[in-house]
């Protein structure tokens, strides 16, 4: 039996970075992607509840409102991003904190600075050398310039990810590791040996929930599995049919295994 939460559940998420008590987790994770300039000092959470079905979902998005160390105000909206349109739906959440912003009666329309930061445990790079773990992303005109600075989006695809505890250079690789990792540890690994990760594996903890808690966290990870499995699903069935299409075109067995993955009973099953 795992000893941690699933951070990739909607409870397991929330529990490690959308509780008032854990802000000091969220804030030293933000710090890692946001520039110098937008390091936080504090943050509020408003999360509010928006056009009826929405809300369900954007329980796992949060709306952070935040101050720098130099007094500067910015918004973080941060999710666990689904795997279906999630380019459309970071950019539609994205608009939400930025049209909150205005104001009744006379309004110049100067916007506060706005960072949509999503963590994807999947990955949607398929071009094998255009793969990036980490993808910032700016608003930009036909030569590359940054047209508007205040909208930016980082894509963090965790499968990309594959660093081991040798490896772990920054303070970033640190909290990456240990979002990818957390369910299958069974105690805390020297590199992550230190207060704020002290901290975290205390929060994550299985043992330490009430029962209603337990209850609501298995119900988010079944959840959560399911969902993995209907697109795991739907990729091997697309799979399927590029064999199926290679198999009746004449390619040989062994070229429909390399290219697809498949092993050879399942593509003589085809």
């Amino acid at each position: 039996m795992p000893r941690y939460i699933n951070p990739y559940t909607d409870f397991g998420f929330k529990k490690l970075f959308g509780e008032e008590a854990n802000k000091d987790l969220l804030i030293d994770f933000l710090n890692q992607l946001l520039p110098v300039y937008h390091q936080i000092a504090a943050l509020e959470f408003r999360n509010s509840e928006i056009w009826g079905e929405l809300f369900h979902e954007r329980k796992a998005i949060f709306d952070i409102h935040c101050e720098s160390k130099t007094g500067e105000k910015f918004i973080v909206e941060m999710q666990k991003a689904k795997v279906n349109f999630f380019k459309d739906r970071s950019l539609f959440y994205a608009t939400i904190p930025i049209r909150e912003q205005a104001k009744k009666g006379e309004w110049d329309f100067r916007l506060t600075p706005v960072y949509m930061i999503a963590i994807l445990d999947f990955q949607y790079d398929e071009n094998e050398e255009r793969q990036k773990f980490l993808r910032s992303v700016n608003l930009k005109d036909q030569d590359g310039d940054v047209f508007f600075d205040k909208l930016t989006f980082k894509f963090i695809q965790m499968p990309l990810f594959v660093k081991e505890e040798n490896e772990l250079k920054s303070q970033f690789d640190k909290w990456i590791y240990f979002l990818k990792k957390l369910e299958g540890f069974n105690e805390i690994p020297a590199i992550l040996n230190e207060p704020i990760f002290e901290k975290a594996f205390s929060v994550a903890e299985l043992a330490k929930m009430t029962p209603m808690q337990y209850e609501q966290y298995q119900e988010s990870l079944l959840t959560y599995i399911e969902v993995k499995e209907v697109v795991k699903t739907a990729e091997l069935d697309g799979v399927r049919k590029v064999a199926k299409e290679l198999k009746r075109d004449g390619l040989a067995t062994e070229k429909i295994i390399k290219y697809t993955g498949l092993s050879k009973s399942e593509i003589d099953e085809l």
